[in-house]
């Protein structure tokens, strides 16, 4: 089996590279697997047929012609295509859906799988209590009690007071691009505890039982209209969700 994992940055690729090698691990799949980091996550280009601009380098940008590319290169074989992104201030359903609708028009022949980081790929750090205390030991219990897991409150910063309790206020002032460096650094020492079985974010199980389902079934999924049906939150608010 061959697993190709689209990723919008290296920090996020480190992560999900890992958590997806002990998913196959614990699933028994003796899986070739692929990392593919991108320069950001940009946006779907206006004419997906075309030929992306000479200098795109972002991951939805690219993402018609990666799709392209791939279905006719592994179409046919036991190939999983994997893409995950933040979702940012994205709905989710409606993001997971144009993701989806996006891989099946251009990869109809290889199976995908889309994961969706509620906000940021903190998210999932923030999941795995375990291994963030594994690799900061110091880290603030009654900071990471206080985050609400999987909810929009700016993730890294709420990491940030989870690691370095002393001193997060002046890292958080620091910001960007700066604050990559340290986005980098919490991703590869955290990632190497992080146990799939241990996570409790939502985005992330979402995640985990949608590769586990195409690892244990690669065939493409069936040629069915994707739809969005209506959802009401606790808040009253209806969004959609992607059914297939």
């Amino acid at each position: 089996m061959h697993i190709e994992i689209l990723t919008e940055d290296k920090s996020g690729a480190v992560v999900v590279e890992r958590l997806a090698r002990r998913i196959c691990e614990i699933e028994g799949c003796d899986a070739d697997i692929s990392v593919r980091p991108h320069r950001g996550c940009g946006s779907l280009p206006k004419e997906p047929d075309l030929k992306p601009p000479k200098f795109a380098s972002s991951l939805l940008d690219l993402l018609p012609a990666k799709c392209r590319a791939y279905n006719s290169v592994y179409g046919g074989s036991d190939t999983i295509l994997v893409v995950v992104m933040d979702s940012d201030d994205h709905d989710p359903d409606e993001l997971r859906y144009e993701l989806y609708r996006v891989c099946k028009q251009y990869a109809p022949r290889v199976r995908s799988v889309v994961g969706l980081c509620t906000e940021e790929i903190e998210a999932w750090l923030l999941g795995d209590h375990s291994a963030v205390f594994a690799a900061y030991p110091d880290s603030s219990p009654e900071a990471l009690t206080e985050y609400a897991q999987d909810s929009v409150c700016g993730t890294w910063e709420q990491l940030c007071r989870v690691v370095c309790p002393d001193t997060y206020e002046s890292i958080i002032d620091i910001g960007y691009p700066a604050i990559g460096h340290y986005k980098a650094r919490w991703a590869e020492d955290i990632s190497e505890y992080m146990e799939p079985e241990n996570n409790i974010s939502p985005s992330f199980i979402n995640f985990k039982m949608s590769l586990i389902t195409a690892i244990r079934k690669p065939d493409p999924i069936p040629d069915r209209k994707l739809t969005l049906t209506p959802k009401t939150l606790s808040d009253g608010r209806t969004v959609r969700r992607t059914v297939f």
